[in-house]
């Protein structure tokens, strides 16, 4: 006996209606025409990426930030309109934000 029947026992007037599914709307990034700088530094002797730059919104930045720490497995923060992604990503950052139809600058190194 599986759920849905025990609870057919216990509520026998109850009628199970359709769950409701919500459309969830995909948030474009705004898209700006100068370009960004991804530049490599080393903090406390530690390897680190940081993209600069953005001219759109700080939710946008921060969802950005999250979409490329997630697709590269790594750690990171959004500080100061700024990115810090752990490690030196600079190429794979740069392919990830030229996908999404960004302008990116190399810087160092």
């Amino acid at each position: 006996m599986d759920l849905q029947d025990q609870l057919k026992n216990l509520f026998p007037d109850h009628e199970i209606t359709p769950e409701e599914v919500v459309e969830k709307e995909a948030h474009e990034l705004y898209v700006q025409k100068e370009p960004m700088i991804c530049k490599f530094e080393k903090r406390k002797g530690k390897a680190t990426t940081i993209i600069e730059g953005y001219e759109g919104t700080d939710e946008d930045f921060k969802i950005l930030a999250k979409e490329i720490k997630t697709k590269l497995s790594v750690g990171g923060s959004f500080k100061e309109d700024s990115i810090i992604i752990q490690g030196d990503y600079r190429d794979k950052i740069m392919a990830i934000l030229k996908e999404k139809g960004f302008k990116v600058k190399r810087v160092g190194g």
